[in-house]
């Protein structure tokens, strides 16, 4: 590690143990180290090979149209319903412990923050584990989606939909409303794993006013100038040298 990324974390330990409402906003780049891939990088999900492009499949007039094609590549890129929680989910959770980190904001619809023991996550763009019928809205566990093929159908005989944001769709207003709030509120902002170039999540940062944002990606964000600490590293080697704060 060089110099200039320790004394970095050293600025961010000092916010750990100083700030008392601490929001953190993440991206895919968070469970790239539990083993899913994220979406715009080299290797992510929209460099492979399908017939359509990942962003024309994962839209809603896709899902309306060629359902049976939507489920085949949501059950094969879309869940991992073995991935585990990294270090940075890990201590994300434990932080909230103390009573210094108000929330999470997750871009991700892995569920690996809550898995991890983090209790107030705002999912801007859903989950893989809320599933519910289009027709009568009854609720369903990812095995409804995950343990058949083809379309997976309700009780009534309506198509079984993942809860999660497609292209073309709003994103859910509690979540939006509860990010906001805690944006609002923060007196430190965390950023992490995300190129800050899906919207409208990434216009929810505007909401916080401090002047304590950090932002962690190995990638050039739009909003790099903005940062008042900068560090452009994977977020295990960053979260994995912190240590938590005594609690408030």
């Amino acid at each position: 590690m060089n110099e200039a990324l320790e004394k970095n974390i050293e600025k961010l330990q000092a916010l750990l143990d100083t700030k008392k409402r601490i929001v953190f906003f993440g991206g895919a780049g968070v469970s790239t180290e539990s083993g899913i891939p994220d979406f715009r990088s080299e290797d992510g999900l929209y460099h492979t090979k399908y017939s359509y492009p990942p962003e024309t499949i994962l839209s809603h007039s896709f899902f309306m149209r060629n359902t049976e094609a939507f489920f085949e590549f949501y059950r094969d890129k879309m869940i991992f319903e073995e991935a585990m929680p990294n270090t940075t989910h890990s201590f994300l959770a434990e932080l909230e412990k103390t009573g210094r980190l108000s929330g999470v904001i997750t871009q991700n619809i892995d569920g690996l923050h809550q898995k991890a023991g983090s209790k107030l996550v705002s999912e801007l763009h859903g989950s893989v584990h809320r599933n519910f019928c289009m027709s009568c809205h009854k609720a369903y566990p990812l095995s409804a989606i995950k343990d058949c093929t083809g379309i997976p159908r309700c009780s009534c005989g309506g198509i079984i939909k993942p809860d999660v944001v497609l292209y073309e769709e709003e994103l859910p207003a509690s979540a939006v409303e509860t990010a906001v709030s805690l944006l609002a509120n923060a007196d430190c902002v965390i950023i992490g794993g995300t190129s800050l170039s899906v919207y409208p999540a990434a216009s929810f940062l505007r909401f916080y006013e401090g002047d304590a944002l950090v932002l962690i990606n190995k990638s050039a964000t739009p909003y790099d100038k903005r940062a008042s600490l900068l560090l452009q590293t994977g977020l295990g080697e960053v979260f994995k040298k912190l240590s938590l704060p005594t609690s408030l």
